[in-house]
């Protein structure tokens, strides 16, 4: 009996992902808020808020093959107009509550049976992004914990990986205050599935087309790069005034 496990799957491309399971008896969604469409009758929600200090909820899902976490959240800030409790938060669900998760779960990445694992990450945590500063940072955190794990999985002989998915802006979701459209998310969510099965550690989205170019860019200076997207920034006044954004 095949059963999944979709951590932030009530809407954007979480709730895609679900929608494009396929073959799976049981998926079960958690989420802090319900999800935005009706489910399918093999689909179940549980309310939880990562922030929470108790994660025992994930001891009910032992049994599960495949873990997505797709859950997260940011805002365009100056770093001076996020306060204390933001900086909290964002690490807690970002990147602290994710880890947590995945190690409820190791023990099944380290076997030889197949444990399918996505993570939604972002291309913010390969570069330097101002007015993303604190985003960025617990994206760069996950980045490296997963790649680092990953080593540690391939030299304990295990074919088990989890996938690091880092798109820019996602089309089709609430990300940079857009609205919820399953069939933008569609594509992305396909893609995203396919990669996880075939065990892949990275999957940046438009790569070839868009993100091979900026990260040459970032990486030939960075500091250069940084005021280039600040400036880029502050011309559209893309900081002021917006509201946090899901994944």
């Amino acid at each position: 009996m095949r059963r999944a496990l979709v951590v932030g799957g009530s809407s954007g491309i979480g709730l895609s992902i679900t929608q494009n399971l396929h073959d799976y008896e049981l998926i079960t969604i958690i989420d802090k808020q319900k999800p935005i469409f009706d489910l399918p009758s093999n689909v179940i929600f549980h309310q939880f808020d990562l922030c929470n200090t108790d994660y025992s909820i994930f001891d009910r899902f032992l049994d599960i093959d495949t873990l997505i976490i797709t859950a997260g959240f940011g805002r365009l800030s100056l770093f001076e107009n996020i306060e204390e409790q933001e900086i909290i938060n964002l690490f807690t669900v970002n990147s602290i509550g994710v880890i947590r998760i995945i190690k409820r779960f190791y023990s099944k990445l380290l076997k030889q049976e197949s444990f399918y694992c996505a993570v939604m990450g972002s291309i913010a945590g390969f570069l330097s992004s101002p007015m993303f500063s604190v985003y960025g940072a617990t994206k760069a955190a996950l980045c490296k914990f997963i790649e680092s794990v990953n080593i540690e999985l391939e030299k304990n002989n295990s074919t088990n990986r989890i996938l690091n998915v880092s798109p820019g802006s996602i089309k089709g979701t609430k990300f940079y205050n857009g609205e919820n459209n399953p069939e933008e998310t569609t594509p992305l969510a396909l893609k995203i599935v396919e990669q996880m099965y075939k065990k892949n550690d990275l999957y940046i989205p438009d790569y070839n087309a868009i993100y091979k170019n900026v990260l040459k860019r970032y990486h030939s200076d960075f500091r250069t790069f940084g005021r280039e997207s600040y400036d880029y920034k502050k011309e559209h006044e893309t900081h002021r005034n917006t509201p946090p954004f899901k994944n």
